[in-house]
């Protein structure tokens, strides 16, 4: 009896050490539990805490770099032209005859050179002052002579006729007067020997928030051509996938001559003003203070709105510029927008 009970047990106890040993290969035979990815922190976004005033673009870097304002040529023997890509804004207006001369307005970029530099006009050191710029040119008409010479002037200027062959250098591959040209660093040497400042804060330009920016309304502009008097043209081409214009002259494309760089803008404003013949050279009178009819193009669409002039800057009434860079196209009143423009 004491035998068979002693078999019993020992069997039971058998086929529980199975069922232990059992449960102990299934244990050793489960995969480890996978652990699961703590959820990523999504990086903050790096708030930029300064505005350039003339573009309305954002940055970390310092906004309070000296205005400078150079002369531009564009006659057809001075293009491509140096350094217009890296303006933050462009007015183009006619000098004498039928071609348009540029003040190129330079804050947020720097442009390693500029050039052909040509002369001053009055109109255009009167635009150059709304925004208190450093004014560069080579030479002067009378009346811009009146206003820059002297220890009276206002206006804060480097003038080529004096630094030639300095300051300002003669490139071999153009004849005169389309050869000026000047650096970067240069412009710079002449603001310190000249002892203006290089730091000023200036009231930006305004500029649309992101929302308005999104709703823009207007007629359809992928192509727009402005007419100088006697067939000298100004082109602008939209490019949706960029969201700027590009510019051309005579339906060549306008690009920097050193580094190829088409020259494109979020804005293009074009208005119309009174312009008038005073000598016999040909200078002109331009009304630059009496508002008027203007066009602006952005995004592809073109808005008729009025200009004014706001402490001495040409902008568009009761709205704003796209963030980015400007082109304003002084246009004269008689033929006007009208019979000057053509929008498709």
């Amino acid at each position: 009896m004491m035998k068979k009970w002693l078999l019993s047990f020992c069997a039971a106890l058998l086929i529980l050490g199975g069922a232990g040993c059992q449960k102990e290969e299934t244990a050793s035979n489960k995969k480890p539990a996978e652990h699961t990815k703590a959820p990523e922190k999504k990086e903050k976004k790096t708030e930029l805490k300064n505005t350039y005033p003339l573009t309305g673009i954002k940055t970390n870097k310092d906004t309070d770099a000296r205005v400078f304002a150079v002369m531009i040529n564009n006659h057809w023997k001075a293009r491509p032209q140096s350094g217009l890509h890296k303006a933050d804004l462009v007015y183009e207006v006619l000098a004498e005859g039928d071609i348009t001369r540029f003040l190129a307005v330079f804050q947020s970029e720097k442009p390693e050179v500029v050039g052909p530099v040509r002369s001053a006009r009055d109109y255009f050191i009167e635009l150059s002052q709304g925004f208190h710029a450093f004014y560069v040119h080579h030479g002067w008409s009378p009346e811009a002579k009146k206003i820059l010479s002297g220890s009276n002037s206002k206006v804060d200027s480097l003038n080529g006729l004096y630094y030639d062959g300095t300051l300002f250098h003669r490139a071999s591959f153009r004849q005169a007067p389309h050869n000026s040209y000047i650096k970067y660093k240069d412009i710079m040497k002449g603001l310190k020997k000249k002892g203006y400042d290089n730091k000023d804060k200036i009231k930006p330009l305004p500029f649309l928030k992101p929302s308005e920016v999104k709703t823009l309304t207007g007629d359809k502009a992928d192509k727009v051509l402005i007419t100088y008097n006697h067939g000298e043209t100004v082109g602008y081409t939209y490019d949706s996938s960029t969201k700027r214009y590009a510019r051309f002259s005579n339906e060549k494309p306008t690009t920097d001559r050193e580094t190829k760089t088409p020259i494109e803008l979020d804005n293009v404003l074009i208005v119309e003003a009174s312009h008038k013949i005073i000598d016999s050279y040909g200078r002109r009178e331009i009304d630059l203070t009496s508002g008027g009819k203007a066009i602006l193009l952005q995004r592809g669409k073109a808005r008729e709105v009025s200009w004014e002039n706001k402490d001495g800057r040409i902008i568009p009434s009761g709205t704003g510029f796209v963030p980015g860079k400007t082109w304003i196209n002084i246009i004269p009143a008689q033929p006007g927008i009208s019979k000057s423009v053509s929008i498709e």
